[in-house]
């Protein structure tokens, strides 16, 4: 049996999860899924080395090909992630701004400057 059909089958599966809409409320159920397999794939491509058959090169390749899509996807779910991040800093300050109007202004009561030194 070839080496690399469970990597193979593991790898389809991970876009599987790509292939369904990504919302946020079932994003981290979809984030948790993909960790699980990337877990399992690691513990696959461990078992993977030279000399590699004609049958497993194109495998290989279509695995290749499969990851690069795999990627695109992932950095979309962390840029949409990162994104989320940056909105929830910004209204977080706005609501401490609203809750805490002067706090950012510094004054300088009592204080005098002698213009003769």
């Amino acid at each position: 049996m070839n080496r690399l059909n469970e990597l193979y089958e593991l790898t389809k599966q991970l876009e599987g999860l790509f292939e369904q809409e990504i919302t946020v409320k079932n994003r981290e159920d979809i984030i948790h899924q993909i960790n699980q397999i990337l877990d399992q794939r690691n513990h696959c491509l461990e078992k993977v080395f030279p000399p590699y058959t004609e049958a497993e090169k194109a495998l290989g390749k279509k695995i290749v090909h499969l990851n690069t899509n795999i990627q695109k996807e992932m950095n979309l779910i962390f840029n949409d992630l990162k994104h989320e991040m940056q909105q929830i800093k910004k209204q977080k300050k706005s609501n401490q701004s609203y809750a805490h109007p002067f706090k950012s202004i510094q004054t300088m009561d009592g204080m005098f400057m002698d213009s003769k030194s």
